[in-house]
């Protein structure tokens, strides 16, 4: 016969530790990918788009959905926000061909595309920082989220500028790559039984 103390306990403690274990270690490769995508996009970011910038600029938000798939699994372990992680994953598809399509029509067209991702994901960034504040680490998460809204913004307003570049896009990511790490580092450890 199972008393109500230990029926709780036995059904949650396998799964508690590994989602906030396996966000912090998703979070570190997501910063250690924005610092390296980051860089390689700076060296690159010209007045033009070069193939390697275009492949670039198409490959970030592949990574996000490789991320958000991750993401998923461990949110599934954890009861987390499984719905917006969803909503992340299909935004940053639909972002990457568009990326791909807008890269044959220039810059402008790359920052408009880039611009709507960053406003759309940042505000499902937010959302599920929210979600998760129990866990810790999360505020970076929500501020990540608002000011990709608001640099979303501006990349569109860029688009229709005189010598809008990419390097802006870089200090995006790079920021954002920070955000992750912060996270990583606030993110609650589990309790170590004895």
């Amino acid at each position: 016969m199972n008393t109500p103390a230990t029926t709780p306990a036995t059904h949650t403690a396998p799964h508690t530790p590994a989602a906030p274990a396996s966000l912090r270690k998703l979070y570190f490769t997501r910063f250690a990918f924005a610092a390296v995508w980051a860089a390689l996009l700076f060296a690159t970011a010209d007045s033009t788009l070069s193939p390697l910038s275009a492949t670039l600029l198409v490959v970030y938000p592949l990574f996000d959905v490789a991320c958000a798939v991750v993401d998923v699994r461990s949110a599934r372990a954890g009861e987390g926000p499984v719905r917006g992680l969803y909503a992340n994953i299909a935004l940053s598809t639909l972002t990457g061909i568009g990326l791909a399509v807008a890269a044959a029509s220039g810059i402008p067209a790359v920052l408009r595309v880039w611009g709507a991702w960053a406003v759309t994901a940042g505000l499902v960034q937010l959302v599920v920082g929210a979600l998760r504040r129990r866990i810790g680490g999360q505020w970076a998460m929500i501020a990540s989220g608002a000011i990709s809204t608001l640099a979303g913004a501006s990349f569109f307003a860029m688009a229709g500028q005189d010598g809008a570049g990419l390097g802006s896009l870089a200090g995006y990511a790079f920021l954002g790559g920070v955000f992750f790490l912060v996270s990583a580092l606030r993110i609650k450890r589990p309790a170590v039984r004895a």
